[in-house]
This record gives structure tokens, sequence and C-alpha cells, in this order.
């Protein structure tokens, strides 16, 4: 395993980041895994030296929380990296979405029972809230630092004007700032390139991307996608559109190469895709979420991957502007 400093605030993350929508309940997706197999690819992470998790609280509506709670909790604390989210609806209850004061300081009591934690190393909020002032959200994110709650915030998709703002409010009143961004970016969707990945550069922020290999998108031919139980998920759902986004404009040719070099260097299309990422230098660490021990060694095998300049420029080549998505 390698590792690096998250951003600026000298904390030593694994480049590989496990993303944990794959665990809790196959109640709430078909492809998610229960307990007992989470936790056997949750304890073969930690076996590679991957020291850093993301959750949030609405993955199997806290299922997830939970089950990496309950697996952490046989190994010692102080030794990773815990890092979750709010924003999302849990539940029917109005105030248990969003990023009011109210909501925040629910969700994060709730999110640290589930975790069995004291203390949430990065708290991100999901999405950018329209109804609510980011003042106040940043007031309450602060005090919760101040509780000793929470370490580090962080941030997930939104315009890069969104955060602009949101660092700019955090300096003018003296609150802790947004240490990390975790937006949607991969070798298919490099949307981010143009304001967000060079106003994080610039601010210091650490850069945990989601969604490295395009739900899948990345990882086989673009002619097999749709047989994968994930892929079949997305069709009809509002997943569709980010595939869209990534199809097009020479996204299927990107694909293409991604196989052909996979083939030339006797290694899988996913490993590459996540190699491509690991040669970005505002990247630190992707996040990377499956469902099998096989794929999470080839993560992290993809790190020994060295693509030269020109095997860099010969993916990106074909990528041309598409839709924004991932704000959502």
């Amino acid at each position: 395993m390698e590792y690096t400093t998250l951003g600026s605030t000298g904390t030593t993350v694994s480049r590989i980041c496990l993303g944990c929508m794959s665990f809790g309940s196959s109640d709430w997706r078909e492809w998610v895994l229960d307990e007992a197999e989470s936790r056997e690819v949750i304890e073969r992470a930690i076996d590679l030296g991957i020291n850093f998790f993301d959750t949030a609280n609405v993955y199997s509506q806290g299922e997830s929380e939970r089950v990496l709670g309950n697996v952490l909790a046989d190994y010692d604390r102080d030794e990773q990296v815990l890092a979750t989210k709010v924003y999302g609806g849990m539940g029917e209850d109005p105030n248990a979405s969003g990023l009011s004061r109210k909501a925040i300081e629910q969700e994060l009591a709730n999110s640290l029972d589930r975790l069995g934690t004291e203390t949430i190393d990065l708290y991100q909020t999901h999405r950018w809230d329209d109804d609510t002032p980011i003042s106040e959200t940043l007031r309450a994110l602060d005090d919760a630092v101040r509780r000793g709650q929470v370490r580090y915030l962080g941030a997930s998709s939104m315009w890069a004007y969104q955060f602009a703002d949101a660092l700019h409010t955090s300096d003018a009143l003296g609150l802790d700032r947004f240490v990390t961004m975790q937006n949607h970016y991969n070798l298919a969707y490099r949307e981010e390139e143009r304001e967000m990945l060079p106003l994080c550069e610039r601010e210091g922020v650490g850069v945990i991307p989601w969604s490295p290999l395009g739900r899948g998108f990345l990882a086989r031919p673009h002619e097999q996608f749709a047989e994968t139980i994930r892929g079949r998920h997305i069709e009809g759902s509002r997943f569709a559109r980010r595939v869209n986004a990534y199809r097009a404009n020479g996204g299927d040719e990107i694909n293409e190469r991604v196989e052909e070099l996979a083939e030339e260097n006797g290694v899988k299309m996913a490993q590459i895709a996540i190699a491509w990422l690991l040669h970005q230098d505002w990247v630190d660490a992707p996040i990377v979420g499956t469902t099998s021990v096989e794929h999470l060694e080839d993560a992290v095998e993809a790190l020994e991957i060295d693509l030269s300049d020109s095997d860099l420029d010969y993916l990106e080549e074909p990528y041309g502007p598409v839709e924004v998505v991932g704000h959502e």
C-alpha cells in the first residue's frame, strides 16, 4: 500500500479509499452485500493496508455505517480514518435531510451511534443544500468540530462557485473550512478539470473522487455494461444520465482504449482506469467501491501500474465536453 497526506491536513491515508456504499443490506439495493459478506471485504482491505473508509448515513439507510462500525470495532480505531456524510433523507422526518443545524446535529449523533465511535475523522456534506444558508451549515459543522465529534470537514459534488463561496464564508466567519472535496471524476467524466480541481489545488483541498470506474463503465467493454446486476439497476434510474454522459462525445472510444492498454499490459480494464486517476497530481485517494475481495485486490494492484506520458495522452485524447452530472 502507498500512503499520502489528506489535502493540507497532515493526516495520512491510504491511496485507495474503500467506498462502503456496497455494504449494508441487499434490501436497499440488489447488488449490496449483507453484513457477513461485507465483513470479508472490509477485513481484507485492512489486511492490504487500507486505512481510509468512506460511507454515508443514507447508504442502506444507516446499515452501511452500522456494518462498518461493527467490523472496525475489532481493530484499533486510532489506526483507521473514518469518513461519512450527511444530507440525504433518512426516513419520513422532513428534518432528517438537508444541511440545517437540526438535520446536521441529529444525523451526526445517529451516525456516531451506528459507527460506534466518539469521533468521525472526516464529516462531509453529501450535496449542496439550496434551502439552508451556507453560514448556518458551516456554523453547525464548526460546532461539531469544537465538541470533538468531528476532526475534519469535507464536501461532495457541487458547482465550483458554491464551493468557493463556502470556503470564503468559513474564512470570513473564522470557522473550520472544508479540507476535502469528494467529487465526480474519472477517465470518462472530466468536467471537474475545468473549475473545481484547479480551485482545490489552489486552496490546498484534498481530492477524493467518487465513481472512479464510472459505475462499472470503465471496468468492462462498453457493449457488456448492461449485462451486470448493477448495470441493469442503472437502466431507467436517475443514474442513467451519468452513464449516458460517460458514453457521449468520445466515451466509448475511451473505453476501447482502456481495454486495449489493459490487454497490452496484461492487467484488467478497471486497473488501468484506477491507475489513470492515481497519476493525476490533484487526486489524493480515489474512492473504490467493490462487492468482491478479488476486485478489491485488483484495485490495490493498480498502484503498481506505471502509465507513460504517451499512455496518458492516448487514454485522454478522445474526451470531449459532456453534460455536467453528479450534483443531483
